[in-house]
Parts: structure tokens; C-alpha cells; sequence
């Protein structure tokens, strides 16, 4: 399993691989499983968002553990949280807001 964090700007936190757009991070859904998904909404001028990753997974099914919202976009984190709160199963665990900075501090040590 893997740790994906979704974001054109920021930079990626230690043990997880970076998506820097939506295309990107779409294709890391496919590709294998994913513990934690952190997702930002506004991913650069004219580009597809962060919701079109959630519709994504709402539409095919693939879900990861555990969803962050780190995006500073309240309209963005408000339209993605609703979506999944109201598709996703319920043993997936939705986060309205960024990883706690001793979660980061845990994986970034390999745990």
C-alpha cells in the first residue's frame, strides 16, 4: 500500500509519492492500493481539481483507507468532503482538513 498526496504546489511529505495533478494521482488510484490519499482542491490555472479525483473515485470504486483534505480552498474541501461523506464506504475514514503533524512525523520514520 501506498501514501499519495495530491498537490501542485506544496512540497510532498517523506513516504508518500506526490501527484502534482489530477491525471497523475488518477493513474496512481489504478495502479495499486492506497492507505492514505491527501488531497489538495485548486491544482493550478485551467487544470482539473481535486473533486475530479474524488468523482473518480466515487465513479470507479476505489477508495483508500483514509482521506485528508489539506487543500486551503473551504468551497473545495466543503464540495469533496460532501461528496465522500456521502458515497464512500464507511469504513473509509474522511478527514476535513490536513494530516496531524505527528501522523506525518510517523510515516516520514517508516511507520
Amino acid at each position: 500500500m501506498i501514501h499519495v498526496y495530491l498537490d501542485d504546489y506544496r512540497p510532498c511529505p517523506k513516504g508518500f509519492v506526490l501527484a502534482r495533478n489530477a491525471a497523475e494521482c488518477k493513474l496512481l488510484i489504478d495502479s495499486e492500493p492506497i492507505d492514505i490519499l491527501s488531497l489538495d482542491y485548486d491544482l493550478g490555472w485551467n487544470e482539473p481539481t481535486g473533486y475530479e479525483v474524488v468523482r473518480y473515485l466515487v465513479e470507479s470504486a476505489r477508495y483508500p483507507k483514509k482521506v485528508y483534505l489539506h487543500t486551503s480552498s473551504t468551497a473545495g474541501r466543503m464540495q469533496m468532503y460532501h461528496m465522500l461523506s456521502s458515497h464512500a464506504p464507511l469504513d473509509m475514514k474522511i478527514m476535513n482538513g490536513p494530516m496531524p503533524d505527528s501522523l506525518l512525523d510517523e510515516i516520514a520514520a517508516g511507520g
